[in-house]
């Protein structure tokens, strides 16, 4: 697909017509931003139709140079404050004394333990007095993603879910990038297609899905945070285009 095809242009209207859906009707929804190539795509839709809401990252504490760079580069060119969002600091330091900084590698249980100290309970935090939220996950991203749905419930924190994105394919997300001249984390140029914690993520070989750089080393059936579950009851896709 070139990027002065028609077919970005419409990807653009359906994403700015949903995200205005999602505004209209979930006035107290928040903008979960992870800085990687599909957020980029929503915080320049976001800000391109003047939608106000709340955009946070989580702020682990291993996060990339380049990644804190980019959330600085939002700010400066499109006005959005990015709330950072942190890990409790005693919870961090705990896991540190018993376990060791780096003990992730040490077993799944151990790296799922970490990232829901620096992750999922940062996010409960940050959901907390919100209706809804969005994120920048597509269907083609991994095996563990190939199910999602536009809207889900989110059963954890009790919210509606939405990933506007889900239909994108990878080719989508870069040419909106490139036809909208939207800056983009440093490191995607260097064979890294998503980005997390720095310890935790590698650049994928060529063959791999976009996802193979995350935690490398376990089995691409664990290859989640805890972020994002498989809902408990999806609300379909009606609003999907």
């Amino acid at each position: 697909m070139s990027a002065d095809s028609s077919a970005p242009l419409a990807l653009k209207g359906q994403l700015r017509t949903t995200l205005a859906e999602i505004a209209s009707t979930f006035p107290r929804v928040a903008f979960a931003n992870s800085l990687g190539a599909e957020d980029m795509v929503l915080t320049h839709a976001l800000a391109e139709a003047s939608l106000s809401l709340r955009h946070f990252m989580l702020d682990t504490g291993r996060l990339p140079d380049e990644t804190l760079r980019l959330a600085d580069e939002v700010q400066r060119r499109y006005g959005i404050v990015v709330d950072r969002v942190r890990p409790d600091a005693a919870a961090v330091a705990d896991y540190v004394g018993r376990h060791g900084r780096d003990a992730f590698y040490d077993s799944v249980e151990l790296r799922q333990a970490c990232c829901r100290i620096r992750k999922v309970q940062p996010l409960a935090r940050a959901l907390s007095g919100h209706d809804a939220w969005i994120t920048g996950q597509r269907r083609a991203q991994s095996v563990t993603r190939a199910d999602i749905a536009l809207r889900e419930h989110d059963a954890a924190h009790g919210i509606a879910k939405f990933n506007p994105l889900v239909h994108w394919s990878e080719q989508d997300v870069w040419d909106y990038l490139r036809a909208n001249r939207v800056p983009w984390n440093a490191l995607h140029d260097c064979g890294y297609p998503s980005i997390g914690c720095e310890p935790c993520t590698r650049a994928v070989r060529p063959g791999e899905d976009a996802r193979a750089g995350r935690w490398w080393w376990e089995s691409a059936a664990s290859r989640e945070c805890g972020l994002h579950v498989p809902p408990a009851r999806r609300t379909g896709d009606a609003h999907e285009h």
